[in-house]
């Protein structure tokens, strides 16, 4: 059964802030100073290498007991290249998203490895987040309102 996640994203006072909400919860974004930010909240790059992060964890916690894994900890490292230079429109030829995003799972396990690489790529295939991500997914403005 298909469900629908909501969201609602709001420029605020200050830099380039913007409150992100989504049901009783949210977070703050923002630029540094050089991109005429304040720094008081992550940049949207980052809060998207974060939600990739967050995905992976839980579908790493939901599933290692199902896949026989004793998981006793684990964490996400994510990094990701951006050129400013494709979205400030300094290159055309330049993509204004991340060229690349790498990964490190750490597991804290006594899992032999072989299964544990094993779970790390059925981790790949189960988060929604990294579906998005690898997949793409249509992005449709379904209207424009002015007020």
């Amino acid at each position: 059964m298909k469900t629908t996640q909501k969201a609602v994203v709001k420029k605020i006072e200050g830099g380039m802030k913007v409150e992100a909400k989504a049901r009783s919860f949210s977070f703050i974004c923002d630029e540094p100073p050089a991109a005429g930010g304040l720094d008081q909240g992550m940049t949207p790059v980052e809060a998207l290498l974060c939600a990739l992060g967050s995905c992976q964890t839980i579908v790493a916690m939901s599933f290692a007991k199902k896949k026989g894994i004793d998981l006793k900890g684990f964490h996400v490292e994510l990094e990701g290249d951006i050129d400013p230079d494709g979205f400030t429109g300094k290159n055309p030829n330049v993509r204004n998203g991340f060229s690349e995003i790498r990964v490190k799972l750490h597991f804290e396990t006594d899992a032999p490895e072989e299964k544990v690489r094993e779970y790390a790529k059925f981790m790949e295939t189960a988060c929604p987040v990294g579906d998005n991500v690898n997949h793409g997914v249509p992005i449709i403005c379904t209207d424009v309102i002015i007020h």
